[in-house]
């Protein structure tokens, strides 16, 4: 039974970390990154390894996926406040 659940757990990580590759908006990948970091946690208990599962649940699920969010937030809104600059040069 252990084997079963050791094998469904590196399935799930498998799968989440494809598709945090296969994701192209970096919003998206940030929630795919929180799927990752909870199936790694998943993996790490299944491991019987509940400290470290309490570490990546904190910060690959959490964390991580936060700071990522805030940054591309930001990003966008600098490159929206950029182009509303242009936009007022007279075509410049």
């Amino acid at each position: 039974m252990a084997d079963v659940l050791t094998v469904l757990a590196l399935l799930l990580v498998a799968v989440s970390a494809t598709a945090a590759v296969a994701v192209r908006d970096p919003a998206r990948q940030a929630l795919v990154l929180a799927v990752l970091g909870l199936a790694l946690a998943v993996l790490f208990t299944v491991l019987q390894a509940p400290d470290v599962a309490l570490s990546q649940l904190a910060v690959g699920s959490a964390l991580t996926p936060l700071l990522i969010l805030l940054s591309v937030r930001k990003v966008r809104r600098r490159g929206r406040e950029g182009n509303a600059g242009r936009e007022g040069d007279g075509g410049r």
